[in-house]
């Protein structure tokens, strides 16, 4: 009976230090140059819709459901998704535009499990006909999963996801 008794102390305690000094956000983003004027490029990322023709999750799920609500390219604008495993059920939605620099939305996923992120794609004038493009995405990490993040990596879980996209969207804009 004690024996138990200790058990369960000892892993309440492992659990309370694990949670202690799991790490409570995460920041993940990729940057890559494309050549097209910085004006051009913007007016191409603040659009939804035109995220399907460069989201690496599209190639993951070509036949998953989209629904769109208010008006695309400003702020309130929705994108919703529900796709197979791979590619879960959320939303995005557009919480702030900052005219030709950047657009910042708010990340929704509810299947494969509930949770909130900040997202944002930055562009930046390098020269007239090169402009750096960031993809990021930001937020906290919520016990129990504050734990898993101890032996996962959301930059490496996601972080060739945005390369693919990056890759993809110069190739567009390029082409």
């Amino acid at each position: 009976m004690y024996i138990l008794f200790y058990v369960l102390i000892g892993i309440v305690v492992l659990v309370v230090i694990l949670a202690m000094i799991a790490p409570k956000k995460y920041n993940v983003f990729r940057s890559i140059e494309v050549a097209r004027p910085k004006a051009e490029v913007f007016e191409y990322l603040k659009y939804l819709k035109k995220q399907q023709e460069w989201s690496p999750w599209e190639k993951k799920d070509p036949n998953m459901d989209h629904k769109f609500t208010g008006t695309d390219g400003e702020v309130g604008a929705i994108s919703y998704w529900n796709g197979n495993k791979d590619v879960g059920e959320g939303e995005q939605e557009i919480t702030k535009i900052i005219e030709g620099e950047r657009v910042e939305g708010e990340l929704r996923f509810f299947k494969p499990f509930k949770s909130t992120s900040d997202c944002y794609l930055q562009v930046e004038g390098l020269s007239d006909n090169t402009t750096k493009v960031t993809w990021g995405f930001s937020g906290r990490n919520k016990f129990p999963m504050s734990i898993m993040m101890l032996f996962m990596s959301m930059d490496k879980m996601v972080g060739k996801d945005f390369e693919e996209g990056l890759q993809s969207l110069k190739e567009n804009l390029e082409n």
